[in-house]
């Protein structure tokens, strides 16, 4: 078998074993091709002929004018290809195990204070189609703590508007309940009768689907993300507001509310408790003031 007929082994692997998205799938196929290109141009080398120094140049590359997160994404890919190809039998080693990740700068999402969400979701105002669907879309997305690709999956029967809750399928097909506060419950019936409106006018193009765009079919993460920053912009908001950031403010509020962090881990779905640590970065007054409180040598009485 050839290189590329390894690499279609494997992504049909990551999407039948591992039900990875129809996203992740994409930057594997990008990442993996871009290496075969460069590693075995025409197919004519084997794959159990790769070294680290194979894997360094690549990467010394693919480093040129681009993000470290975009480089440490490929050596990622290239890690669990090598590793696959080893438990088949392809290569003896894995030489992308030996590739140091670079450095990462360690920069936190853009978030909203309390204030600022308030206002965000208020400026969604309108009646008719659009501004109901995406004030809903605002409030779930910061009362559910949803990534963008999990809002936009969102079908009608993983709705319970009386119970408050959502069915969400989070990385890896995991699935996990998120809660719906009053004013997401309410932005979502005040949604729904336009939604089925138009999909009774459009012929029913895609009657699944929780948030459907003006033609009736799914709304895309593109289609989310861009109006999750028209109206950032709208409420004269920082610019850089992201469906993440969202995301990253239902967190942050939880554990400045005294959350418990494996709570907060649940309701993100997280799978390490780690990654809920990188939400973990209130302001040092706030620090300060807790450990006045509560510590027995602190400033508190």
């Amino acid at each position: 078998m050839g290189v590329w007929g390894h690499l279609e082994d494997f992504l049909r692997y990551l999407k039948v074993e591992r039900q990875m998205s129809a996203h992740t799938l994409r930057n594997y196929r990008l990442d993996l091709g871009q290496f075969l290109e460069f590693y075995s141009p025409g197919g004519a080398r084997s794959l159990a002929e790769a070294t680290y120094k194979d894997i360094r140049a690549f990467l010394a590359l693919a480093l040129k004018g681009r993000r470290k997160t975009t480089v440490a994404r490929k050596l990622s890919a290239l890690r669990s290809f090598f590793k696959f190809l080893q438990r088949r039998g392809v290569v003896e080693q894995n030489p992308a195990r030996l590739a140091p990740s670079p450095k990462m700068e360690k920069n936190l999402p853009h978030f909203l204070s309390v204030d600022e969400v308030f206002h965000l979701v208020s400026e969604a105002q309108g009646d008719g189609f659009g501004p109901r669907r995406d004030r809903a879309i605002l409030e779930v997305f910061y009362s559910g703590g949803l990534r963008l690709s999990e809002l936009a999956g969102l079908n009608v029967k993983d709705l319970d508007l009386k119970e408050g809750l959502l069915r969400v399928w989070g990385k890896g097909a995991k699935e996990r309940l998120a809660f719906l506060g009053d004013p997401a419950r309410k932005a979502l019936g005040a949604y729904l009768p336009w939604r089925r409106q138009l999909v009774e006018r459009k012929g029913g193009l895609e009657e699944g689907a929780l948030f459907l765009n003006p033609a009736g079919a799914r709304l895309s993460t593109r289609g989310v993300a861009r109006l999750v920053d028209k109206w950032a912009r709208l409420a004269g908001l920082s610019p850089g507001l992201t469906p993440h950031g969202l995301r990253h403010s239902f967190a942050t509020h939880l554990l400045e509310g005294k959350a418990d962090l494996r709570t907060v881990q649940e309701l993100l779905g997280h799978a390490s408790i780690s990654s809920t640590q990188r939400y973990l970065h209130l302001n040092l007054d706030y620090l300060m003031e807790e450990y006045d409180k509560t510590h027995p040598r602190g400033g508190g009485k």
